[in-house]
């Protein structure tokens, strides 16, 4: 009943890897270049799970269970970081040799394979052959790994597009280190613990990947273009920015005025009464109250309708109409879909969704 159940689980997680490595070369919001080799190494993994657990032999489908796979898949991944990273070594010459491990894989198993259907040559070292290839593959693949590992720990891009692809980084170490009590296991105890523990670990990545690894990342990396686009327009002077108000009685307000429409302090999504006090050189106390008697709001009311403002202006913009609603709601300060829909609603009366559409026209 267990097995039947684990067969169940990683079918449906092999399901969910094709489909996801599919979308990302087909589907406009996820597709990039960096979707492409990360599909590709979903794809390899995807395959290698499922042929591994299911052990299929004498089929069209053996092609992929093989070691050769093993190697392409550790140095797309590897590309993967560094498209994400945009880092300079995928200008240099020598990056391509990266691939050479996988050519050389293919041609030894393709010379393996013809020899094996018209016994050219002796072939007693085959299974030596298939060990070397199978155990070097797991070198090859900790060293690409801990290499990206410390590329991505130093590289200078944005905290959430960092922590996430460490995360991706940590999971296929994980997937790493079953493989090696997989194969001690296999020689050593002649058992299959660990390498049951290794596919399952696989497909939980399948579904890890859909939402963490696809989805929050292509909302990050939007919200970063919209911001780049932003700042662009800014440097222009084209950007068209909200008035300072002259009916403030205090120097307080006037100055919480400028920190909010020349600095956009309300884009910080942690932004607390705490930091505008440090920033006004005050205390906590003074500036609610300040608030309070200036605009007749609390402090977060005060903060959420320069975010609202500034999300209006970002849906009522046509080149932001490739942007996912909740990618525009991070850029103004958000720090969830849900708050940003909600407060958004509360302003307006209607969804972010609605008020987009609403833009476009009626015959959008």
């Amino acid at each position: 009943m267990n097995k039947t159940v684990l067969d169940v689980a990683i079918i449906a997680s092999g399901i969910v890897g094709y489909f996801i490595s599919i979308s990302l070369v087909t589907t406009s919001f996820y597709r990039n270049r960096a979707n492409n080799y990360l599909s590709l190494s979903l794809f390899l993994l995807t395959s290698l799970t499922l042929l591994g657990w299911f052990d299929v032999v004498d089929t069209v489908l053996e092609v992929l269970d093989n070691p050769v796979w093993e190697y392409l898949c550790g140095v797309t991944l590897f590309t993967y970081f560094l498209i994400q990273m945009q880092h300079e070594y995928l200008q240099k010459s020598w990056y391509k040799w990266l691939y050479l491990p996988f050519i050389a894989a293919f041609i030894i198993e393709t010379i393996l394979y013809v020899n094996a259907v018209f016994n050219f040559y002796d072939s007693e070292y085959y299974d030596l052959m298939f060990f070397i290839m199978d155990n070097t593959s797991f070198l090859y693949n900790v060293f690409l790994i801990f290499w990206g590992r410390k590329l991505i720990k130093d590289a200078a891009i944005s905290e959430d597009k960092k922590r996430w692809l460490l995360r991706l980084n940590l999971f296929i170490i994980g997937i790493i280190m079953c493989w090696l009590l997989s194969s001690i296991e296999f020689y050593i105890l002649n058992s299959e613990y660990a390498t049951n523990l290794m596919w399952i670990v696989l497909s939980i990545l399948s579904w890890w990947i859909l939402y963490y690894g696809v989805f929050r990342l292509q909302i990050v990396v939007q919200k970063e273009e919209i911001h780049q686009y932003l700042v662009a327009k800014t440097t222009n002077g084209t950007q068209i920015k909200k008035k300072i108000s002259e009916d403030t009685v205090s120097k307080i307000t006037n100055q919480l005025y400028v920190l909010m429409e020349e600095e956009e302090l309300y884009k910080n999504p942690l932004l607390s009464r705490l930091d505008l006090a440090t920033r006004l050189e005050t205390s906590e106390g003074y500036v609610s109250q300040i608030i309070n008697q200036e605009t007749n709001k609390s402090v977060i009311q005060f903060v959420n309708e320069y975010r609202i403002e500034a999300a209006k202006e970002l849906l009522h913009n046509p080149v932001f109409n490739k942007y996912s609603l909740e990618a525009i709601g991070m850029e103004v300060g958000f720090k969830s879909k849900s708050t940003f829909y909600s407060v958004f609603k509360k302003s307006l009366g209607m969804s972010p969704g609605a008020f987009r559409k609403l833009q476009k026209g009626p015959n959008s």
